[in-house]
């Protein structure tokens, strides 16, 4: 099971067991702090009744030390890894006391060996994956789905409903998982299983506690004291992600969120910091230039690569591999790419993931919020009318007449966005934001004999949470969107080549801070990111910032239609998907059919297919 994660952890390898409780633990070591043999694992406590595996980083873990030596306890520490601090923490306070006061991201599991219990443990904004399942009287977790089905006792039967999420999201939403029996450890969770009995999971952080408390305690500050807190927050973020006994630098996008992390790194460093960045020849793709005259502002070490289709063609064979169960956001791709090349010069990269959840960057929170103003006034039959009235125009006649406006008034693919938007028209707002986000409307429909399982995006209660729209939207991406998608894909693809992404944004702390701004420090002249653009604009002038924001993406529509074509063909063949049994071949053959003739640009559906097809073929190859 250990040797399956190789990948994530090239540098040491070890394997702990208890023969008569029958309990066994295994790890693989990506070494970036303490290089020496003290930070092997698996680690026993000092006292002797734990056992810990852990995969992470703790950011504080010299004020932990501190602080555990304070209170008295001073083992004679075997070196300065913070494996051997969340260790003695757990052993002197208790998992829950323990784990509250990391700054980091992890998962980890500790074994009582007195009170015969395990414990696991996943960072509160679930950075790091945990996968557990149970199989009779086997209990077994892992970081990946692979090290799962190393097991002899392992039972994997796919789930046809977990399927239907995937189609919805393009990826399959937490706590579940492609098979049966196994299952996510959410955000901000702790498990408890002993032999013999039901686990049991509670909660030592909650994105729901963070979002009630922070809009009733609204911080009362003038604009000049947001920027300095801010500031003064993510400095202090950067900092403590800066620490590493290995090389380290940052993925560089060149927009808001990567340029702040960059930034406030080449602010803290003697030297340039090394930075990367991915371009592609095709236009509205490209941002490697703006991160190259950000990088050139800064005076970083910078290093670009440009991506082309032949690039994409052999990373796509690996995917079903690397993530495990079916995942369709298409940056997976060159997420892994950037992070393939950063690892040939550096063991750890610093990214700017979480800030458009954080500080409202997204473009669909202002799109959203502007048209349900607007459409939210007219009863549902009134909507119905409007959206008939959309779909009698094509998207590529509503693309020529988008053009008439500025470039920057408008998404990508005005076009195809506005027939989606007609097609989501009848409901209340948190249906509108749901179709919004869906990629196959009705999966239920596609998927044979399947039911979609209902989680936090249909909750009624949210509503009564977080009563304004934008911070709704806000959250449930927070809870959904960024743990299930970008940090699974940032998780996956950087560790895929042994490198530790670092995400500063998701701190806690910065989390929590920003909860507690009112909307306005957010959004602003009718431009999300106010306040973190107001940090960066104190580094990097505005000139080299200020542009419409981009996607990091890849040119999937044209690629089908082109290189990618022939190995799209034969995973949507028509037959093959009637003897599968998993897909109704007929709403696949007519998006695909309307997407090679380009009067429909169905990438994203398309795509989920593609790679549940690729997967569901590398199950039955493995």
């Amino acid at each position: 099971m250990a040797d399956s994660l190789r990948h994530r952890g090239p540098d040491d390898g070890g394997s702990w067991n208890d023969e008569a409780t029958g309990v066994a633990l295994g790890h693989r070591r990506l070494s970036v702090v303490d290089l020496s043999p003290a930070g092997h694992q698996p680690m026993t406590s000092a006292c002797g009744r734990f056992v810990i595996v852990y995969n992470g980083e703790i950011y504080n873990a010299a004020e932990v030390r501190t602080e555990l030596e304070t209170a008295g306890q001073r083992p004679s520490w075997r070196g300065h890894s913070d494996t051997e601090i969340i260790l003695e923490a757990c052993a002197h306070w208790g998992v829950e006391a323990a784990t509250k006061r990391l700054i980091g991201m992890f998962a980890f599991a500790l074994w009582d060996r007195k009170e015969r219990h395990m414990a696991l443990v996943r960072d509160r904004l679930g950075i790091k994956p945990l996968y557990w399942g149970q199989f009779g009287d086997l209990f077994v977790f892992g970081s990946e789905l692979k090290a799962l089905r190393c097991h002899p006792g392992w039972r994997p039967e796919i789930d046809r409903n977990a399927i239907t999420a995937f189609l919805r999201h393009n990826y399959i939403p937490a706590p579940h998982s492609i098979y049966r029996g196994v299952r996510k450890l959410e955000p901000g969770h702790i498990l408890i299983v002993s032999p013999g009995s039901e686990p049991v999971i509670t909660a030592f952080w909650s994105m729901e506690e963070v979002a009630r408390s922070g809009q009733a305690e609204r911080l009362d500050l003038s604009d000049a004291d947001a920027i300095d807190r801010l500031e003064s927050l993510l400095m202090d973020a950067v900092g403590r992600r800066m620490i590493a006994d290995v090389p380290l630098g940052a993925l560089l996008s060149g927009g808001i969120d990567s340029s702040t992390v960059v930034a406030l790194m080449q602010a803290q460093s003697p030297r340039p910091i090394r930075t990367f960045s991915i371009g592609f020849r095709e236009q509205g793709y490209n941002e490697a230039q703006h991160a190259k005259a950000v990088a050139a502002h800064l005076g970083t070490d910078h290093t670009e690569l440009y991506v082309e289709p032949s690039h994409a063609l052999e990373v796509i064979p690996r995917l079903p591999t690397m993530f495990d169960e079916p995942f369709a956001d298409s940056s997976q791709v060159p997420t892994f790419l950037v992070s393939e090349m950063t690892r040939a010069h550096v063991t750890v990269a610093l990214s700017g993931d979480g800030g458009d959840e954080l500080f409202a960057g997204y473009n669909r929170y202002l799109f959203a919020a502007g048209m349900w103003r607007r459409l939210g006034l007219l009863p549902p039959l009134a909507r119905r009318a409007f959206a008939g009235l959309i779909h009698r125009l094509s998207p590529q006649h509503w693309n020529r007449v988008f053009g008439l406006a500025p470039a920057r008034w408008l998404p990508p693919q005005p076009g195809d966005k506005l027939h989606k938007l007609a097609g989501i028209l009848a409901g209340d707002a948190d249906a509108f934001y749901l179709g919004l986000v869906s990629h196959w409307q009705e999966p239920e429909t596609l998927v044979l004999g399947a039911t979609e399982p209902r989680g936090l995006l249909w909750d009624p209660a949210v509503g009564r949470l977080v009563p304004d729209f934008i911070e709704r939207m806000q959250y449930l991406d927070t809870r959904t969107y960024l743990p299930d998608d970008i940090l699974v894909k940032v998780d996956r693809a950087s560790m895929a080549v042994a490198l530790e992404a670092r995400v500063p944004l998701l701190d806690h702390r910065v989390v929590e801070f920003a909860w507690k701004l009112p909307p306005r420090f957010k959004i602003r002249h009718g431009q999300g990111k106010w306040l973190l653009r107001q940090v960066l604009h104190r580094h990097v002038p505005q000139a080299l910032i200020d542009r419409p924001k981009m996607g990091f993406g890849i040119p999937i529509d044209s690629w089908l239609r082109g290189p990618l074509r022939d190995w799209a063909e034969a995973l949507l063949d028509e037959g093959r998907l009637r003897a599968e049994g998993w897909l109704d071949p007929a709403p696949v053959r007519q998006k695909w059919r309307e997407h090679l003739s380009g009067h429909r640009n169905w990438q994203y559906l398309l795509w989920d297919v593609l790679m549940l097809q690729a997967w569901l073929e590398h199950q039955k190859a493995g």
